[in-house]
């Protein structure tokens, strides 16, 4: 597949995949007797693993430890696990955060609609007395 095919496919730039590959985030892609790019099923394999990786959270140092890790064999395999426990316990300490801000925001929603329906039932009463 082409850098456009890929880029279409999982609805990444092609700046971003040629940054990852610069980077070391998806391994050298092959290339076609011309020097294009021609991402083969491993190649896609990489940009969705990355993909996924990116929308959980996991940071770009993290993600080129774990290629770099991954690509020594099955020596580091534990290297990599601890590198996907402390991501996650990252990912869950940031979801906790969120879940309190959502908390947060629910709580003075729920004040405001209390709020509006004090209001209304004042409204109502000031309504009622003048007729």
């Amino acid at each position: 597949m082409t850098i456009a095919e890929v880029s279409k496919k999982y609805d990444i730039s092609a700046d971003t995949l040629r940054y990852y590959e610069r980077i070391g985030l998806i391994p050298p892609v092959p290339r076609t007797k011309s020097g294009i790019r021609d991402y083969d099923e491993t190649s896609c394999g990489w940009v969705e693993l990355m993909k996924c990786m990116r929308a959980a959270g996991v940071q770009i140092e993290a993600l080129i430890e774990y290629v770099a890790l991954f690509q020594q064999g099955d020596q580091t395999i534990d290297a990599r696990k601890c590198i996907l426990i402390e991501q996650r316990d990252q990912l869950i300490a940031r979801m906790a955060d969120m879940q309190q801000s959502l908390d947060r925001l629910n709580f003075k929603i729920d004040r405001y609609e209390q709020g509006l329906m004090t209001k209304e039932q004042l409204l109502r009463r000031a309504q009622a007395e003048k007729e």
